[in-house]
C-alpha cells in the first residue's frame, strides 16, 4: 500500500489537510481540493507558491512525487473571483474581509470616501525630544494610527469612543490584515433549520441556542457629531414648546459628513427638522401615524437630504421670569430614560449602516438621538446620544423592556413558551453605586444579571454642537412659512397662509422666496394642487442654488395657478403681473374669478353659485 502524505492547502477561508498518496496524478488531487473547499471542477487554482507562481494543473500524467509535492507542504488555494496577484489580497482589507461571505453592497457616500483615507495623526517633529534630522521620523514624531487611545484620550475634551472607521483600522491592522475577521451583527434569536430536536419550548441544543450577551461599553461610535447648520432651525423647534408648555418631536434631515475633529469621523448635519402627527402632554408623547412619510423622504432625497435622526423635547420651566428650565438629565438620574433607549435602537433598526464588511451588508447604524433638554446653567441644551448594537440587537429581536417605575433602568425579558431569550448580563464592580450584597469587597469586576439593567450600558454620547459661521441649507425669513401638524397652535397650512408669505417676502429673487423646506412639502402634499408630479425642476434649482431653473419654474403654469388660488383668499401678492407663463391680459381676465369654498372650483366672475356644486358663493 502506498505511502499517504498530508498536504496542506491555504485559502481565504483558512486551511484545510488534504490525505494523498505520492504516486497520485494531480488530476485526483484537484479533485479531492474541489471536494473538501465546495468549489466546481473549474472554480479555483492551486499554486505552489504565495505569488501565485508554480500552477498545479489537472494532469493525469503527472504524480505528485513528480512535482515535488512533500508530506507536510503548503500550497495555496485562490478563487477564480479573486482576481489579480496575492500580494494584494494581503494588503487590501476590504477584500479580506470580503472573503468571509460579504455581499456586495453599494455604501453611502461619507464611508466611500473615509475608507480611502489615510487616516493616520501627523505630528511634527518636537524640537525637545527629537534628536534627527528634518527628514527623519522617531518615536516622538512619527505618525499615529487613528484608534490610538492615548492620543484620544489627551483631546480636549477626551474622546472615549473612535470612530467606526478608525475601528475598522484597528481590526484589518496587524500581519494578517484583518483577513478572518467579520462584521457580524448580534442575534438573540433560535437559529432555524436545527432538525435533530423538537421546537422550542420542547426542544433546544447547543447548535441552534443564541449565545448569552455580556454587556460591555462600544468602543467606537458610528457617528462622531450632531451639527445644526443654524439656531434658526433649532428654535423654531422649540417653540413649540415654548408657546404651549408640550414636549414635541421631530425627524432630522440633513446629510453625513466628515468630522475633522476626530481621526476618520463623522458628522450629522442638520438642515431641517420634519414634525410628523403627534400628541404631546408636558411629560409624554405620542406618535401618530403619518401618511407624507414616505412622500417627505422623496422629497428630501431631491433636495440633497436624508433622515439622520430624531430630537424630543424634555424641558420643564423653573422660573418664567427669568427663563431658565430644570436640570433634571444628570448623573444622578439618567441621561436616556429605558423607554427613550428602546424607542432609539427601534429606529436604528430601520436605518441600518449598509456595509459591505458585514456578511448581511448592514452593521449598526448612523441614525442619531437628539434631546433638548435643561443643562448645568439652567438653559435649553441639546444632548446626542446613540444606542450600542448590543442594544439594537436586545430591542430588535424584543428582549429589553422598560422599567415602569424607574426610568433609569430597562428589564431583560424571561423565556416563555413563546419565545426564548438568552441570558443577559452586565459587569460592575464597587465603583459604581449599585447596591448588592454579593458585590466583591476588593473592588473586582462580578457578573450581575440584567434583571433590571442599568441602561448606561448601552448608551453612547455624542457632542451636540452649532457652526461659529451659520449655514443655511434653506433661506431664513422674519415672517416664515408655517410648519406642519401644528394646528393645535393655530398654524396651518393652507392658501392662506402662502398667500400671506408671498405677500410678507419680497424679495427679487425668487429662490430665496421659494427656499424654505416646509413650504416645498406643502405644495408637493397639499390636496388642492399637489405639485408632486411636476416640482422636480423647482427642487434641483433648490438643492444646486441656480436661480435660472427657479425663473424657468416660476414662469410654468403650476405656479401661476398657486396665484390664482392665493388671489381668492383676499391677499394681493405683490407683482403678481410678473409670475406666471400666460401673460398679464389673462390674469386680468382671471383675477375676479373666485374658488368654491367647497369643492375649490374655480368659477367665472358674476356667478352667485358654485358651477360645479350649485352651492351659493358665500
Amino acid at each position: 500500500m502506498a505511502e499517504s502524505i498530508i498536504i496542506r492547502v491555504q485559502s481565504p477561508d483558512g486551511v484545510k489537510r488534504i490525505t494523498a498518496t505520492k504516486r497520485e496524478t494531480a488530476a485526483a488531487f484537484l479533485k479531492k481540493v474541489a471536494k473538501e473547499f465546495g468549489f466546481q471542477n473549474n472554480g479555483f487554482s492551486v499554486y505552489i507558491n504565495r505569488n501565485k507562481t508554480g500552477e498545479i494543473t489537472a494532469s493525469s500524467t503527472k504524480s505528485l512525487s513528480l512535482l515535488k509535492i512533500q508530506h507536510g507542504d503548503l500550497l495555496f488555494l485562490f478563487p477564480s473571483g479573486l482576481a489579480g496577484p496575492s500580494s494584494e489580497m494581503e494588503t487590501s482589507a476590504p477584500l479580506g474581509l470580503k472573503a468571509c461571505g460579504a455581499p456586495s453592497v453599494v455604501e453611502d457616500e461619507i464611508d466611500q470616501y473615509l475608507s480611502k483615507q489615510d487616516g493616520k495623526i501627523y505630528r511634527s517633529r518636537d524640537p525637545q525630544l527629537c534628536r534627527h534630522g528634518p527628514l527623519g521620523k522617531c518615536v516622538h514624531c512619527v505618525p499615529l494610527e487613528p484608534f490610538d487611545e492615548d492620543y484620544l484620550n489627551h483631546l480636549e475634551p477626551p474622546v472615549k469612543h473612535m470612530s467606526f472607521h478608525a475601528y475598522i483600522r484597528k481590526l484589518t491592522g496587524g500581519a494578517d490584515k484583518g483577513k478572518f475577521v467579520a462584521l457580524e451583527n448580534i442575534s438573540c434569536k433560535i437559529k432555524s433549520g436545527c432538525e435533530g430536536h423538537l421546537p422550542w419550548p420542547n426542544g433546544i441544543c447547543t447548535k441552534c441556542q443564541p449565545s448569552a450577551i455580556t454587556l460591555n461599553r462600544q468602543k467606537y461610535r458610528h457617528v462622531d457629531n450632531i451639527m445644526f447648520e443654524n439656531h434658526t432651525v433649532a428654535d423654531r423647534f422649540l417653540d413649540f414648546w415654548r408657546k404651549t408648555g408640550n414636549q414635541h418631536f421631530g425627524y432630522l434631515y440633513g446629510r453625513y459628513t466628515e468630522h475633522k475633529d476626530i481621526p476618520l469621523g463623522i458628522r450629522a448635519e442638520v438642515a431641517a427638522i420634519y414634525e410628523p402627527p403627534q400628541i404631546g402632554t408636558q411629560n409624554s408623547l405620542e406618535l401618530l401615524e403619518d401618511p407624507k412619510a414616505e412622500v417627505v423622504d422623496e422629497i428630501a432625497a431631491k433636495l440633497g437630504l436624508r433622515k439622520v435622526g430624531w430630537i424630543f423635547t424634555d424641558l420643564v420651566s423653573e422660573d418664567t421670569r427669568k427663563g431658565t428650565v430644570r436640570y433634571s438629565r444628570n448623573k444622578d438620574t439618567y441621561f436616556l430614560s429605558s423607554e427613550e433607549c428602546i424607542t432609539a435602537g427601534d429606529f436604528q433598526n430601520k436605518h441600518p449602516n449598509i456595509c459591505r464588511l458585514s456578511p448581511d451588508g448592514h452593521f449598526g447604524s448612523k441614525f442619531v438621538t437628539a434631546v433638548a433638554t435643561g443643562g448645568p446653567d439652567n438653559q435649553v441644551h441639546f444632548e446626542g446620544y446613540q444606542v450600542s448594537n448590543q442594544c439594537m440587537a436586545l430591542v430588535r429581536d424584543e428582549c429589553l423592556l422598560p422599567c415602569k417605575d424607574a426610568p433609569e433602568l430597562g428589564y431583560a425579558k424571561e423565556s416563555s413558551s413563546e419565545q426564548y431569550v438568552p441570558d443577559v448580563f452586565y459587569k460592575t464592580s464597587t465603583r459604581l453605586i449599585i447596591v448588592d450584597k454579593d458585590i466583591d469587597k476588593f473592588g473586582n469586576e462580578i457578573t450581575q444579571l440584567a434583571r433590571p439593567l442599568p441602561v448606561e450600558y448601552l448608551i453612547i454620547d455624542i457632542t451636540t454642537t452649532f457652526p461659529k459661521d451659520p449655514v443655511y441649507t434653506f433661506s431664513i425669513s422674519q415672517n416664515p412659512f408655517p410648519i406642519e401638524n401644528r394646528d393645535v397652535l393655530g398654524e396651518t397650512q393652507d392658501f392662506h397662509s402662502l398667500a400671506t408669505y408671498l405677500s410678507q417676502n419680497t424679495s427679487s429673487v425668487f429662490l430665496d422666496t421659494i427656499s424654505d423646506f416646509h413650504l416645498l412639502l406643502f405644495l408637493v402634499t397639499n390636496e388642492v394642487m399637489p405639485l408632486q408630479d411636476s416640482i422636480s425642476l423647482l427642487l434641483e434649482a433648490v438643492r444646486t442654488r441656480n436661480e435660472e431653473l427657479a425663473q424657468t419654474w416660476k414662469k410654468s403654469e403650476q405656479w401661476a395657478t398657486i396665484e390664482q388660488l392665493c388671489s381668492t383668499v383676499g391677499v394681493q401678492l405683490p407683482g403678481l403681473h410678473e409670475y406666471g407663463a400666460v401673460g398679464g391680459s389673462t390674469h386680468t381676465a382671471t383675477a375676479a374669478m373666485w374658488a368654491c369654498q367647497h369643492c375649490t372650483f374655480m368659477n367665472q366672475p358674476g356667478t352667485g353659485h358654485c358651477e360645479m356644486c350649485s352651492l351659493p358663493r358665500t
